[in-house]
């Protein structure tokens, strides 16, 4: 991007009249006016497009999702700050998902009939995004999530249970799994056992993490008999004790934040983490979560020297919207804020392409603006005005450069992230599996 075009990019934000409204502990929030309507007329010219956003606010992943429904905000903002969308202005409605399927699944379902919306950027958890598919699926609504990397989702796209309707800007756990049993090898582990929430997130990587290490050398403890915890049991005590027993040299965790640091922090009050490395994934890359596991008697995190895995971000547009983040927020990038911001972006340029501000609209053309052949674009608002003219684009995100396959997937690199005895967090290498 040219420095002028960068300077007409900030400008045109600027002249936003939207503002972005953190998105803490609310559990809904009507971000644009707009009323519903039948959805059969809603591709006429003056019909706006409506997006909605579905991710955590609140609930067990809320220390990572409370900055996505900002991020998604923010790329309304600007593509109304450069004309809308087939020359309306775009409007959102927001939901918590409150990290809970049958949350979830009311919101969508709110989101789909009662507001109308053609795409919804979410879910976040995996197990939100089971049941939320199904309703979008149903109703014809565009579902992008930002981070919802089971692989349960590529092996139904392929039955063709969505219909088209479903796809992600995070990499699946297909290739995480890989990525963390890649960082176990490295490391000289030789012996890990598992313990995973019990959801389709959990499982499912799990059994590709297994496979991985397995396949390198490694030898899984409970291979037969693997600790899956339930997020809503009184007590993680007997987990924590199944799965750091037997003196593994590492204990891959695949947790989410508040339920996972009860599970670690008892781990620690049996006495059974000397020695033990923990391996972490996405779900948990938050220093709220460290903090929430707690410190030790001289001061220390109590899983300092853990590692982990995270997508990482490392798309043509992802420096100018760093930019803009902190510009708009004042605040440090956090994970899956990129890709929540490209999921909402997508959305809408797919419905300019299409003419038509309907979910079948968005269907038809996301895979076209999002994959090559076509001219190149990182700034949303050229990538507009280019298909405006007439013309195919190839959108380069901030996540990465989003190329989305028939299965709604994308394929990502990972960040490989470190606790520091002071609870702090550092990303200390990549790894593309």
């Amino acid at each position: 991007m040219t420095n002028q075009k960068k300077v007409n990019y900030h400008q045109l934000i600027k002249k936003s009249i939207l503002a972005i409204t953190l998105l803490a502990t609310s559990s809904s929030l009507v971000a644009c006016g707009g009323g519903g309507g039948d959805p059969s007329i809603s591709q006429k010219k003056g019909q706006g497009l409506k997006l909605g956003s579905l991710v955590p606010t609140t609930g067990d992943l809320a220390s990572i999702g409370q900055n996505m429904p900002v991020a998604v905000q923010l790329a309304v903002d600007t593509i109304n700050a450069c004309g809308g969308v087939n020359e309306n202005p775009v409007s959102l409605v927001s939901e918590d998902s409150q990290t809970d399927p049958s949350a979830g699944s009311t919101a969508m379902t709110k989101l789909a009939e009662a507001d109308r919306v053609a795409g919804v950027v979410g879910a976040f958890a995996s197990s939100v995004s089971s049941s939320a598919v199904d309703v979008a699926a149903r109703n014809k609504v565009m579902l992008v999530s930002p981070g919802s990397t089971s692989p349960v989702f590529t092996e139904r796209a392929a039955k063709g249970e969505f219909n088209g309707y479903w796809a992600r800007t995070a990499p699946p756990d297909t290739y995480q799994a890989q990525a963390l049993a890649a960082l176990a090898s490295k490391q000289g582990f030789k012996k890990i056992a598992t313990v995973v929430i019990n959801n389709d997130y959990g499982v499912g990587f799990e059994q590709q993490f297994v496979q991985a290490f397995e396949k390198s050398g490694g030898k899984i403890l409970r291979g037969n008999n693997p600790v899956r915890y339930d997020p809503k049991a009184p007590t993680l005590d007997s987990e924590a004790k199944s799965a750091f027993g037997g003196k593994p040299d590492a204990v891959a965790a695949v947790l989410y934040a508040e339920t996972g640091s009860v599970l670690l922090k008892s781990a620690f009050e049996q006495g059974l983490t000397e020695g033990v490395t923990v391996l972490l994934t996405d779900g948990v890359y938050s220093e709220d979560f460290i903090r929430q596991v707690g410190k030790t008697g001289d001061g220390k995190s109590i899983i300092g020297g853990a590692l982990g895995t995270v997508p990482g971000a490392n798309g043509q547009a992802l420096a100018d919207f760093t930019t803009l983040w902190k510009e708009k927020t004042g605040k440090e990038l956090t994970a899956f804020v990129p890709h929540s911001w490209d999921a909402a972006v997508l959305m809408m340029l797919a419905a300019e392409a299409a003419d038509a501000n309907t979910g079948e609209g968005i269907k038809s053309k996301i895979l076209e603006v999002s994959n090559a052949p076509g001219q190149e674009v990182s700034d949303p608002c050229q990538a507009m005005e280019l298909i405006r003219q007439g013309q195919d684009i190839n959108y380069q995100g901030a996540s990465g450069n989003v190329d989305i396959d028939g299965n709604g997937d994308v394929i990502g690199g990972y960040d490989i992230w470190k606790v520091n005895e002071d609870g702090s967090l550092a990303v200390i290498d990549n790894i593309t599996p």
